[in-house]
């Protein structure tokens, strides 16, 4: 699941046909003057200045302006670029949108359930919704199924919606169950959403959009980046990593952990899991998250490799993982070694170790040739799956001497009997 910001939620609101107001995403004073001379409503309309960042309650943290003229947005954007919250996170980019007159504020939202959707509507909204969570009113939609017209406007009429509005908001629901299903939504979230005054017509306000990251393929007109969830921009090489993933065939992951002593390149989710929890239990500082699944080819590898290799200040790097079934292990290993041959010239494995433990088609060969590193300079220990999973966190973290190995690759555990494969 990807968080997209408001501006490109925006967007994909108004592809189904659903009213939002004028909008601008400015990432620099600067930037802002020149939109002014593109877009009249900037000129002619009260406006409203936000954070265009992945942080709620903005309203409450004074990162919302609202009812400015041209002078005052101007100002806003101003102050509000560059500023440092609590945390640490800095607004980089705001968003400038026109204001929309209204008087009543309404709640909306879809969101995937094991049996398919639920949508849930109020006839009250806006930042004291959680206050008036209780008349809140829901239908749940079966997977591939869209909700009829008596369902939805029986839902409106639950909700508590005068009759005037019973049909606008009952076609307004159907389109944004639309948008969730055919943009591989996960959650769509309007509040509020609002009757303007004058013509009645419905305009979403703010949009939460929460997609399925994995989708992107299917949309090549996805033409934004997802935003971090965690309080801060992703770094240039996060969005790397991401930009290659949206490219190839399986999976590729990165997300940088600030402080760490420990980086991590485990092959699959769980493993990246499983080794995350050995080195915290062990006392150890992981240095990111990353994965490598669903055989992806040797060159995203090499690139998730060479950012692995790019955190500061690591001692180690483990390469672990449980026993394949079919992820080549001799293609994904060449990509790491490639990593590391370009990560060693560019001088960032001085004292780094590596552990590997990996089993899978073509092991062997994929072993045999991560060891030949040994050759080259690299402080590195290569293990089969004769060993169990994370004895090589508990190796390496103890700074422990390698164990005796029988046959090349297989190492003996602390009551020296070669250990089962934990998968």
């Amino acid at each position: 699941m990807a968080k997209v910001l408001e501006g490109p939620g925006m967007g994909l609101l108004k592809k189904w046909g659903i009213n939002v107001p004028g909008y601008v995403v400015v990432t620099s004073a600067e930037q802002f003057n020149p939109l002014v001379s593109a877009h009249a409503w900037l000129k002619e309309s009260r406006l409203v200045v936000k954070a265009h960042e992945a942080v709620g309650s903005r309203m409450k943290l004074g990162l919302v302006k609202v009812d400015l003229d041209l002078a005052a947005a101007q100002r806003a954007v101003k102050e509000m670029l560059g500023k440092t919250l609590d945390g640490g996170m800095t607004i980089s980019q705001v968003i400038v949108s026109e204001m929309i007159p209204h008087k009543e504020e309404y709640y909306i939202s879809v969101k995937s359930t094991r049996e398919g959707a639920e949508l849930m509507l109020a006839s009250v909204g806006g930042i004291e919704i959680e206050s008036n969570w209780d008349k809140v009113k829901k239908i749940s939609v079966q997977v591939a199924e869209v909700p009829s017209k008596d369902e939805l406007t029986d839902l409106v009429k639950r909700a508590g919606f005068g009759r005037d509005l019973v049909t606008r908001v009952a076609e307004f629901a159907a389109k944004l169950h639309q948008c969730f299903e055919q943009e591989d939504a996960q959650y769509l979230e309007i509040n509020p959403l609002v009757s303007r005054s004058g013509d009645g017509e419905l305009v979403a306000l703010d949009a939460v959009t929460l997609l399925d990251a994995d989708a992107r393929f299917r949309h090549p007109d996805w033409d934004f980046s997802f935003a971090a969830e965690f309080g801060r921009p992703y770094s240039e090489n996060e969005r790397a990593v991401m930009e290659v993933d949206s490219k190839i065939k399986g999976s590729v992951k990165f997300i940088e952990i600030p402080n760490g002593d420990t980086a991590l390149l485990p092959a699959g989710g769980g493993a990246s899991v499983f080794y995350t929890d050995a080195v915290v239990a062990l006392g150890g500082k992981p240095a990111n998250y990353a994965e490598y699944s669903g055989d992806p080819p040797d060159w995203a590898v090499e690139v998730l490799t060479e950012k692995v290799c790019s955190l500061p200040n690591i001692k180690r790097i483990i390469v672990g993982g449980a026993i394949a079934n079919f992820t080549n292990v001799k293609k994904t290993f060449a990509g790491i070694i490639a990593g590391f041959r370009k990560a060693k010239v560019a001088g960032k494995m001085n004292g780094v170790e590596i552990w590997v433990r990996r089993g899978g088609p073509y092991e062997k060969e994929g072993l045999a040739a991560m060891k030949t590193l040994e050759s080259e300079g690299f402080l590195i220990h290569v293990f089969d799956r004769n060993t169990p999973l994370t004895d090589i966190v508990d190796m390496s973290l103890k700074k422990e001497a390698a164990p005796s190995r029988g046959k090349a690759g297989t190492a003996k555990t602390k009551s020296g009997r070669a250990g089962e494969a934990r998968r």
